[in-house]
């Protein structure tokens, strides 16, 4: 595969952009994690979802 001239500026382009989208996956995973912390230390504390106190 011949990128041509500007082969260095390619393939530090697509290197970024996965970069860019790991830390972005990163971010998501770790604050997911902590949103289920505090949801768990809410529960802990007897607050409640009140989409879970309805009964249909």
């Amino acid at each position: 595969m011949d990128l041509g001239p500007h082969a260095n500026f390619i393939l530090l382009a697509y290197a970024a952009a996965a970069f860019v989208l790991s830390l972005l996956v990163i971010w998501v995973v770790a604050d997911h994690r902590a949103q289920v912390r505090a949801i768990d230390a809410l529960e802990s504390k007897g607050v409640s979802r009140r989409s879970g106190a309805r009964a249909r």
